[in-house]
């Protein structure tokens, strides 16, 4: 897990940047949301199930409980919800993993309007926004 990371991560650093990755709070997040931007929560089933989801987010998981990925995968689920050039969110429980991926996705692949939630769900939850039952 800790090679497959490391690798993600050295990859991401020291490739130019295409794009900005845009980190984003909860009143950012709130505001995109009204403004139909699509929330992707990346964390894996059981994550959700303990937490609860923003309510409309799209559910598709991008490290298992290894820290393996696959990204061709990850992306074919991501392709119905946005292309390289549509703004979408990305958040996680803390906002670690998917400042990885959102790197990832600027640097790496292309993608254009990617919105970070800094600090995750977990500040989503502790400054009382709502969340909803995931559907699985």
């Amino acid at each position: 897990m800790r090679k497959l990371l490391f690798i993600l991560l050295w990859s991401v650093a020291v490739l130019p940047a295409w794009a900005e990755v845009k980190n984003i709070d909860n009143e950012e997040l709130k505001a995109l949301m009204a403004q139909g931007v699509p929330v992707i929560d990346i964390r894996r089933p059981e994550e959700w199930r303990q937490t609860g989801v923003v309510e409309g987010s799209h559910l598709n998981t991008f490290f298992d409980a290894r820290g393996r990925y696959d990204v061709e995968a990850w992306l074919k689920k991501l392709a119905p919800i946005a292309g390289r050039d549509d703004p979408f969110i990305l958040i996680c429980r803390t906002g670690n993993r998917t400042g990885i991926v959102s790197r990832f996705l600027d640097r790496k692949l292309g993608y254009r309007k990617v919105y970070n939630v800094e600090k995750g769900i977990t500040d989503w939850i502790r400054k009382g926004n709502p969340v909803v039952k995931p559907s699985l």
